[in-house]
């Protein structure tokens, strides 16, 4: 056999006309059939490394290119580009480019596309091939060279050499951009006669750069071509010259324009395009699958292209037109595959179709376009093979004597994303109800159905102010009228606020990492209570599932600690355990907490606080997983097998961004490659897909009729499963408005949140960075207050801030303690005469006085808005605390928004003297209040301070009633000193104030 790398000692017509070899022994099925010997030493340990590798053609052989020239190409050579992308799964990408220079020779291509076929053979098998010719290069191979590439006069052996330039001359060159999300640069004569109306022109002088945009061209084609602007500004005149933008039409009236016109000797009507530039891709026609069988090409006739008609044995064409696939089944030897890349030329050369594409796939590695031709393409099972033929590749060549590496791994992400949204916002809830929406107390906003509903606006702080998230919440069972209207309450909700608000869309059980946080703790119960489920049940004569705390039941424990819990009700019977988990099982007064072997202590912590919860002061027994009672077995029916693996939430894959066009309800997309935040134009409309969820961001300047649909859009393309990876429909969908974007849809760019606060369209906000630069905001809103280095909570008092638990500072000790928002929801079921308000109603409050700087003085204008408009919206009066009855999910009824109470002037600021009759606090009281966070000088009797109080104290903070007492009265209450009380466990400190209903 020839030794290594022999093969390149042939020119590329020779190895053409070379007999098909032997056909050799049938090997295992899903073997990779290559003749390792020919892959070229100079590959070795290529593709272990997140980035770009490129190799030039010299000689007849691959060279590497030093990376300091990477992005530079010469017009008489040809190269190899290798694109490795490590993924989120701990696995490679592996994209391979082979670049021809319009002056290359005929057999340095032939050698770079047979040496593509050797490295993709190292890499296992598992790379994507493309074909790229100078002028028409694909998106994806530009993206890795952004803002462009400008190929330079030259060659290394086809009798070229590099253009000389003195660098103190600069030669005035013209060049054409064409593209709307990528830019293709072609250098063109400097002439009047290149210039045309339908595309964009840079003129390149010694002290000036012209940007002419022809009257045709788009404002997203204009931005773009100022990238190309920018780069020659750095390049070739070290970031320093003028930068001109010249409008078509405008003729000698601006400066500029006739300065420019002066250059092409004046002004003169410019040409049309001729038909074939207008005509820039090679016409798409019917695709057509050909076999490649013993160096035989023959069409395969099928009314429809399926699976089953590739044979792993075997390579094919598929030809579409733009582009030509070769497929190459894994079974094939090294030099069928060459001969596969051959034959796809061929066919180019003989239809005479310059433009084409030619795209080379391994079996197993087939991209999303080429399996969308085909009907019905099965799931994409994991390609297990390609590390198994990357280690026989490193083997061979060991045995050679060349000190190749095995192949290497992407380090896997080991941790989800945690979540990426303030927790310390304020949250109103609304049950709907058939067309309506009732608004729920902050005892029940924490309490759904699955037959249900829910609308839930969040007001949190944000980097640069407050920021909004309003969202819909679909329980399994709900009904499609009361989503329909979920959906268009929530959609007046965000129009009201002038789409400065976050819309988020929520099925149960699809739940994003940023919706259980912002609850913290959160029970989901079966059946519902909103009039289009009980209407659905009795017309449907179904049964009533609806939770009854006198019934049996039983509740799946989850979470990540107290500030994100949840207890989700299944179905009662023993198929529902799962070993992962911890369950509360209660029928009436009996009650087990069950601890499956699998569970972690923290489990079994948050079985406890739920336990509290769902039957608080009653003793539960707790039962380890098989050590259960026969009752509790007859509670759950009959006993069976059950899960032991952990629910699996869809995980985060790898971010794709694309752009969409959407008209008379057909949606259209365009991925945007190695995406940046300068790829999202005001003007249209993106789409993020990271798997777990789907971002649909909407310029400021998009269509508006196009922006109303936005949700839509979002619907549209789930349906579609653009990337065919079997997507769930109830997918968590979020709709951002440009200039409103949180920091979980950030956290995907290296986002600067002074270019998304500019003004104009994306030209003229382009034009301006390529002229002046980014400016930072000059109004950037800052926080409303530090936060503390080890709670996150800010470090001044705030009454409008929901309260939130502290047992996640590393310096507390952990206790069988419970959130301010668990408590909330525990209190509902303990104290049947007190309704629970263990954080402040989301109500507008007056804010504790700040100092006064440049930036707070004046309120950021985004924050203003959201406050003023807000205040609009429905709340629960804030000094009221009504009296309440027995607190059950059955029993609670929550008021309708036309009997909901009104917010009102705050009684203490309205009428000073109101309080007059609280006497003066010692110094001790004084002391023991600002300790706590209780403003100076407040003091009410007890009187005034319980919950079931007919003249309620207004003004305070009803998660710290008992911090508003007096000392003597403190001891007398509770028989200790407030110091002793605040040393006693959290839960002890509860129990102490429901009795005295304080909580």
């Amino acid at each position: 056999m020839a030794a290594p790398g022999s093969a390149i000692k042939h020119t590329f017509s020779s190895l053409l006309k070379q007999k098909p070899p032997k056909t050799s022994p049938t090997k295992p099925r899903g073997a990779m059939a290559v003749s390792m010997r020919e892959v070229d030493p100079v590959f070795q340990g290529a593709g272990q490394k997140d980035g770009l590798e490129i190799w030039r053609i010299e000689k007849l052989q691959a060279v590497p290119v030093p990376k300091e020239t990477y992005g530079r190409f010469f017009t008489g050579d040809s190269y190899i580009i290798l694109k490795t992308t490590a993924l989120k799964n701990g696995s490679f990408r592996h994209d391979i480019h082979y670049w021809l220079g319009k002056d290359t020779s005929q057999d340095e291509a032939g050698t770079a596309a047979i040496k593509t076929v050797e490295l993709d053979a190292a890499l296992g098998g598992r790379a994507v091939q493309y074909r790229e010719v100078q002028g028409n290069e694909t998106e994806k191979f530009l993206s890795y060279f952004k803002p462009c590439i400008i190929p330079e006069e030259g060659g290394v052996a086809s009798g070229f050499r590099h253009a000389e330039v003195n660098e103190r001359e600069h030669k005035t060159r013209l060049f054409v951009c064409r593209g709307k999300h990528t830019v293709h640069v072609k250098e063109v004569p400097f002439a009047r006669s290149s210039l045309n109306h339908d595309d964009i022109f840079i003129l390149d002088t010694k002290s000036k750069i012209f940007q002419f945009n022809g009257s045709n061209s788009s404002i997203q084609e204009r931005a773009k071509a100022l990238e190309v602007v920018q780069y020659l500004k750095d390049t070739n005149h070290e970031g320093k010259c003028e930068v001109a933008a010249v409008e078509d039409g405008k003729l000698m009236a601006d400066a500029d324009a006739g300065e420019f016109w002066g250059l092409f000797g004046g002004f003169a009507p410019l040409p049309r395009k001729t038909f074939s530039e207008l005509n820039g891709k090679d016409s798409a026609s019917t695709s057509k699958l050909l076999c490649i069988n013993k160096g035989q090409v023959a069409p395969i006739n099928c009314e429809t292209l399926t699976r089953e008609l590739l044979d792993s044995t075997k390579c094919y064409l598929l030809d579409c037109g733009s582009e030509i696939y070769a497929w190459m089944g894994r079974e094939t030897t090294l030099e069928e595959r060459k001969r596969a890349g051959s034959a796809a030329e061929e066919l180019l050369r003989e239809g005479n179709r310059p433009k084409s594409h030619i795209i080379r796939l391994m079996e197993g590695f087939e991209t999303v376009v080429f399996r969308s031709k085909f009907d019905k393409w099965p799931k994409k099972a994991d390609a297990v093979v390609s590390d198994e033929s990357r280690g026989k590749v490193a083997a061979l060549l060991k045995r050679q004597g060349f000190n190749f590496k095995s192949p290497a791994k992407a380090a896997p992400v080991k941790q989800e994303p945690q979540p990426q949204i303030d927790c310390t916002g304020n949250l109103q809830v609304w049950r709907v109800n058939g067309s309506e929406k009732t608004f729920l107390s902050f005892s029940e906003q924490c309490k759904f159905y699955s037959g249900d509903c829910y609308i839930f606006q969040y007001t949190y702080p944000g980097e640069n102010g407050d920021e909004c998230l309003i969202g819909t919440w679909f329980g399994k069972k709900s009904v499609q009228e009361e989503r329909s209207a979920a959906t268009s309450l929530a959609d007046k909700m965000i129009e009201s606020l002038k789409f400065q608000a976050v819309l988020v869309r929520v099925y149960e059980g699809k739940e994003p990492i940023e919706f259980f946080p912002i609850f913290q703790n959160l029970v989901i119960y079966k059946g519902g209570t909103s009039t289009g489920y009980k209407k659905f049940v009795s017309e449907n004569d179904i049964e009533d599932d609806t939770y009854s705390e006198s019934r049996v039941a039983l509740f799946r424990v989850q979470g990540s600690g107290p500030e994100n819990m949840q207890a989700i009700q299944v179905d009662t019977a023993a198929s529902s355990l799962n070993s992962s988990y911890c369950y509360i099982l209660h029928d009436g007064d009996t009650v087990f907490t069950w601890i499956g072997n699998l569970s972690s202590s923290m489990d079994q912590e948050l079985a406890e606080r739920q336990l509290d919860v769902i039957k608080p002061n009653m003793q539960s027994r707790l039962l380890k997983e098989g050590s259960e009672y026969d009752q509790f077995w007859k509670l759950l029916g009959v006993k069976s097998e059950y899960s032991s693996q952990k629910i699996v939430r869809d995980q985060e894959s790898d971010p794709h961004l694309f752009a969409c066009t959407f008209s008379k309800g057909v949606l259209k997309v365009r991925e945007i490659f190695n995406f940046t935040q300068d790829d999202l134009m005001t003007e249209d409309i993106f789409i993020l897909d990271c798997h777990s969820c789907v971002f649909v961001w909407v310029g400021q300047h998009a269509d508006t009729k196009i922006r109303a649909q936005a949700l839509n859009i979002g619907e549209k393309f789930l349906e579609l499963d653009i990337l065919m990876e079997n997507v769930s429909r109830e997918t968590p969908l979020y709709v951002i408005t440009e200039g409103s974007e949180p920091q979980y849809f950030t956290r995907f760019f290296t986002w600067d949140s002074a270019k998304s606060a500019m003004h104009g369209n994306s030209f003229e906000r382009r034009l301006s960075i390529v002229r002046d630069g980014v400016k930072p905001r000059a109004d950037k809103p800052k926080r409303r207050t530090t936060t503390s280095a080890h709670t996150g909570r800010s470090s001044v008092p705030d009454k409008s801030q929901r309260s939130r638990s502290m047992s996640f500072s590393p310096d507390r000790v952990r206790v069988r303690g419970r959130s301010p928002a668990f408590n909330a929801l525990a209190a509902n079921f303990e104290n049947p005469s007190a309704r629970n308000l263990s954080t402040p109603p989301p109500v507008v409050r007056k804010q504790p006085p700040k100092p006064v700087s440049p930036d707070s003085s004046k309120p950021p204008p985004r924050t203003t808005s959201i406050a003023a408009i807000s205040a609009s919206f429905e709340r629960p009066k804030a000094t009221l605390i009504p009296k309440s009855i027995k607190a059950s999910p059955d029993a609670n009824k929550p008021q309708t928004e036309a009997s909901k109470p009104k917010p009102e002037t705050n009684d203490k600021e309205s009428n000073p003297t109101k309080d007059s009759q609280v006497a003066t606090p010692a110094a001790q009281d004084v002391k023991e209040s600002q300790a706590d966070g209780v403003e100076e000088g407040l003091v009410y009797p007890y009187d005034r301070l319980r919950t079931s109080s007919t003249n309620p104290a207004t003004d305070i903070d009803v998660t710290k009633r008992e911090t508003y007492l007096s000392s003597s009265e403190f001891r007398e209450r509770f028989g200790m000193t407030k110091e002793a009380f605040a040393k006693l466990p959290k839960w002890k400190q509860n129990r102490l104030k429901i009795a005295l209903q304080l909580f």
